[in-house]
Parts: structure tokens; sequence; C-alpha cells
């Protein structure tokens, strides 16, 4: 049986999307309890579950070919969040996402590494439209989409959750 291929590596003029290393479990950690952060994703978790949802996103690339990275800033090796691809079973198509430490909000390091993701998925998947779930009250990650070019859909639930849809098609041309 031959191993997956590891994620491949995007760089964009400030970051560096990456694959999973054990050593991203101290700062993916901290930003999973950090209450802010996570006050739009279900609530913080504890170490234990921290790990299990960073073995999924490692484990999503074995699995699925595609996933969320690991971020990091270029100028200082810093690790700041998870950026990229999403699709359990169930799920409404191709979710790009993002997650980051309090520390990188603002500086549009969000925008930056879910559109290298997003170049990176037509490129590579060949699947017509992306999509980004986002629980309401979450204006911060809508003013994202919106910035990715991502229109916001009717409908307000999806996968039994109530989360508002922004897609995006695939550039014609």
């Amino acid at each position: 049986m031959t191993s997956p291929a590891p994620p491949p590596r995007l760089e964009t003029p400030r970051l560096l999307l990456r694959e999973w290393r054990e050593t991203d479990f101290a700062p993916h950690a901290a930003m999973c309890a950090d209450p802010e952060v996570m006050r739009h994703l279900g609530g913080t978790i504890d170490p234990a579950e921290s790990w299990r949802r960073m073995a999924q996103h490692a484990g999503h690339w074995a699995l699925r070919g595609y996933g969320k990275w690991a971020v990091e800033r270029r100028d200082t090796g810093e690790w700041i969040g998870r950026v990229g691809l999403w699709n359990p079973p169930d799920w409404p198509g191709v979710e790009v996402g993002w997650t980051l430490v309090r520390e990188a909000w603002g500086q549009g390091y969000a925008t930056e590494a879910a559109k290298a993701s997003i170049r990176w998925a037509w490129v590579n998947l060949g699947c017509e439209c992306l999509v980004s779930l986002i629980e309401p009250g979450n204006t911060a990650s809508f003013r994202v989409a919106e910035r990715l070019g991502m229109q916001r859909l009717p409908e307000t639930s999806t996968a039994g959750m109530e989360l508002v849809v922004y897609a995006l098609e695939r550039p014609r041309g």
C-alpha cells in the first residue's frame, strides 16, 4: 500500500500553507481554547479534542486528497491557524474555511490564505462551486467571504445546522 502524497505547500506574499506537524499541537490547542476564536465554532475545546481535530484535518488530506492547511507567517515561521478546504460526508459541497489565532485577525491573512486555497481548488479539484458555511453572527467571516467574491445564498441552514451559506462559482473563460 502506498502512502498518500503530502499536502502541497502554497506560498503567498506573507504566508506559507503547509502540511500539519506534531509541533502544531500546542498553538492549535491554545487557539481552540480561546473563547473569542471559538465563539462562532461551537465553543472552546480541551486539548484532547484539539488533537483529534488537528488529526481530522491531516486525515482529510489522506482521504480526500485536499483539506485545510496549517498556516504560518513566512517572516517569522509563527503558526497562525488553519485555512483550506473541507468536505466531510453529507456536506453541501467543498467548503473554503478559515480559523486564525486572535493575534492574526484584521491583517488580511484569512483572505490571503483563502484566495490561495481557492486558486488551488480550481486548478486541482475541478469543482464548479465552492462554499463557505458561516454562523449567522460571524460578521468578520461574512466580510472575508465577500472579499473573496462569494455571494450569500438565500438559505440560512445546511447540514442540520443554522449557518449562512456563501458560494463562489468557478470563473469561466
